[in-house]
């Protein structure tokens, strides 16, 4: 009997559309990262804290990536970002060519900083290359210092982890020692950044490096 390896096959063909779609935004100057966490993370929040502080340096587009609804697109738009809503008919994460659709949907202007808010789940965006630049790993205080241990590929895969919710610590048994060292062993020379979205708390640190990463890919800040 025949036996396909068609999960190898479809992410090998994945692989590629992701490469193609990374050399393409270069050429655009569209530094893309994919911002990928649990549901409930903060992922919005702190996508909007960040317009809110760059806006004024640089134009951003937000593609949003849920099962259902539009509530964040929407939120993201008031704001003053070019945003799209894609719906994934069901599926846990975003791939090369849906992001590429959204993308192109979007019409993204060139020199431009976009944010992927992948579906919230911490397995399957793990496993597909949408083409971003930069890959974000979110994780918030509420959710616990543990996660690195049952979700080491996702963390093993990312540039930078953000600890969103800060100002919470006192209120959880959240041991950010334990936590970075973890994260650490997976992905040495992984950037870490502790934030509050809302007391502004670390916020700096993280802009000045996603503006870095924008300005080191050629955009014109």
């Amino acid at each position: 009997m025949k036996v396909i390896e068609l999960n190898k096959s479809v992410t090998e063909s994945n692989d590629r559309d992701a490469e193609n779609l990374r050399a393409e935004l270069k050429g655009k100057k569209i530094f893309l990262f994919n911002l990928m966490s649990s549901p409930g993370s903060g992922k919005t929040t702190l996508l909007s804290r960040v317009i809110t502080d760059l806006k004024d340096k640089v134009n951003i587009a937000v593609l949003e990536a849920d099962i259902a609804s539009a509530v964040d697109a929407e939120r993201i738009e008031a704001l003053g970002a070019q945003s799209i809503q894609v719906h994934t008919d069901g599926m846990c994460h975003m791939d090369a060519g849906m992001t590429r659709r959204g993308m192109e949907e979007m019409e993204v202007k060139e020199n431009s900083i976009a944010f992927l808010e992948n579906v919230g789940n911490l397995i399957c965006p793990a496993e597909y290359d949408t083409g971003a630049a930069k890959n974000i790993m979110i994780l918030s205080v509420p959710e616990g210092d543990d996660k690195p241990l049952k979700y080491p590929l996702m963390f093993s895969k990312v540039d930078a982890l953000i600890i969103t919710k800060y100002d919470t610590l006192p209120y959880f048994t959240f041991d950010i020692s334990k936590c970075n060292e973890a994260v650490e062993r997976l992905n040495p020379g992984v950037k870490i950044f502790p934030v509050s979205a809302k007391t502004g708390e670390g916020m700096d640190a993280f802009e000045n490096w996603i503006l870095d990463e924008a300005s080191s890919f050629g955009l014109d800040l």
